[in-house]
């Protein structure tokens, strides 16, 4: 039985979110960093772990809360990106590089654990939830934001691994937008409740927002990158079919909700 190579996949999509420019897309999404604090009930004072945070976006919703705030990625260029925005605003938050499978802090050194769209892409997802927990202390909050398989980012998942399949026996990220997986990974915990939330992308076109994430999305900058020009263009056209499929503005513009897991477990 072959052993899948976990530290080799984790080392690639290190490799594919340093690519392109993340915190291009990730800015557009700041709204639900806001909601993940609300849902939380984030109090002042209290300190706050993002992990997998990406350009901040929960690390500065909870520092304007007056959490604090540590913030945790490992690609070092898009916490670049967040001390960048926190001193634009005059937030106060701590930036270091860390592995979600492998976080350097003591048992129960947070109040609340965040993470927006960030750890469901670790590749151990037992490992991750485990760290999340650990680093939580007893009666804290975890507050996750995670798409879910049926959603329009979960079709694009799909949809880009018919053209690049994923790594045998790697479990799908949209497996954390699914209240079930969560219940398995979070089983030592006392609740863990979930509501279904829409984002809405908001962009010129579906062309433009093809544009934008065939540039600066990572792991859609590697996809393309690893097919042949023919495979390129269906891979284009299929994207751009779901777009329009998935789009209810009609104006031209698009208007694109898509659905995620709001998640609250409490340690």
């Amino acid at each position: 039985m072959n052993t899948i190579d976990l530290a080799t996949i984790k080392s690639r999509q290190q490799v594919a979110w340093s690519s392109g420019d993340y915190a291009i897309i990730g800015t557009t999404v700041q709204i639900v960093g806001e909601t993940i604090c609300e849902a939380v009930d984030l109090r002042s004072g209290q300190r706050v772990l993002d992990v997998a945070a990406g350009n901040g976006n929960a690390t500065l919703a909870a520092a304007r809360r007056f959490g604090d705030v540590v913030s945790t990625d490992y690609v070092g260029s898009l916490l670049e990106r967040g001390k960048e925005r926190a001193k634009a605003e005059r937030l106060s938050a701590t930036f270091q590089e860390a592995d979600a499978e492998a976080l350097p802090f003591k048992d129960g050194s947070f109040d609340v654990v965040l993470s927006t769209f960030g750890v469901m892409f670790a590749p151990n997802h037992d490992k991750a939830a485990s760290e999340m927990m650990r680093v939580c202390r007893r009666g804290g909050k975890i507050g996750l934001a995670n798409w879910t398989p049926e959603s329009f980012i979960g079709m694009v998942f799909k949809t880009i691994g018919k053209y690049v399949p994923p790594a045998p026996g790697v479990r799908s990220p949209a497996l954390w937008g699914s209240k079930a997986h969560l219940d398995a990974l979070f089983k030592g915990s006392v609740a863990v409740v979930t509501q279904s939330r829409q984002f809405v992308f908001r962009y010129k076109s579906a062309q433009h927002w093809l544009d934008v994430f065939r540039t600066y999305y990572g792991p859609m900058v590697k996809a393309f990158a690893a097919i042949d020009a023919p495979a390129q263009k269906a891979l284009e056209a299929d994207l751009l079919a779901l777009l329009d499929s998935a789009n209810i503005a009609r104006d031209g513009t698009l208007v694109l909700p898509s659905e995620y897991l709001e998640v609250v477990i409490t340690r």
